[in-house]
């Protein structure tokens, strides 16, 4: 359906090991389906681990080192979620930073499950509509996010997801998104600190 609507569009994966298998592997073979270049970004060197439900799973190799990449190399952003990889990526002031400038850019980015832990952390969501995993809720909400629960939700170029149930419709709204191209920027409100 979607074959080569993205050629010549680069996207970055940003992952910790950790993340939830197929929340990766799905988004980024629909993607390359489409056309697209989709590279696996990390703070990790060489490759990064899988989760698969409850227990550790595959190994993929990290295409490039967060600390080389640069977000005007991609045309847009995934975010694949777990319980493990968003909580180390919010910590990381280089990947909250790599994060920040697609959404300040206008660039599409799509998080699914607990992948959007890493946007509120942008100070970026406030006033956005999104989605997530439903634990995540009271934290988006707290960020200024408007969470609705739905299986996908767009706004402005930002899509989201709640769980891998919602594959198809997640990876079918980010190639949309991404096809489109930039969205109007998002303004940047700092996130309050407790």
């Amino acid at each position: 359906m979607y074959m080569g609507v993205l050629s010549g569009k680069k996207i970055a994966i940003l992952t910790e090991s950790g993340f939830e298998e197929v929340e990766l592997t799905s988004p980024k073979k629909a993607l390359e389906s489409a056309g697209a270049d989709v590279r696996i970004v990390s703070p990790q060197k060489e490759k990064v681990k899988a989760w698969d439900k409850d227990h550790w799973s595959i190994e993929l190799p990290v295409d490039e080192p967060l600390d080389d990449a640069k977000s005007e190399d991609y045309d847009a952003l995934v975010l694949p979620g777990g319980v493990l990889n968003p909580d180390q990526l919010r910590q990381n002031k280089k990947a909250v930073e790599f994060a920040q400038q697609f959404l300040e850019a206008g660039k599409p980015v799509a998080a699914i499950c607990h992948g959007p832990q890493l946007l509120i952390e942008t100070g970026l969501v406030d006033g956005r509509n999104m989605t997530s995993y439903p634990s995540l809720r009271t934290d988006l909400e707290n960020a200024g996010a408007i969470w609705i629960d739905r299986e996908v939700v767009t706004d402005n170029g930002l899509v989201t997801s709640r769980t891998p149930k919602d594959l198809d419709a997640f990876n079918n709204k980010t190639i949309e998104e991404i096809k489109e191209g930039l969205h109007s920027p998002a303004a940047y409100t700092p996130a309050p600190r407790h």
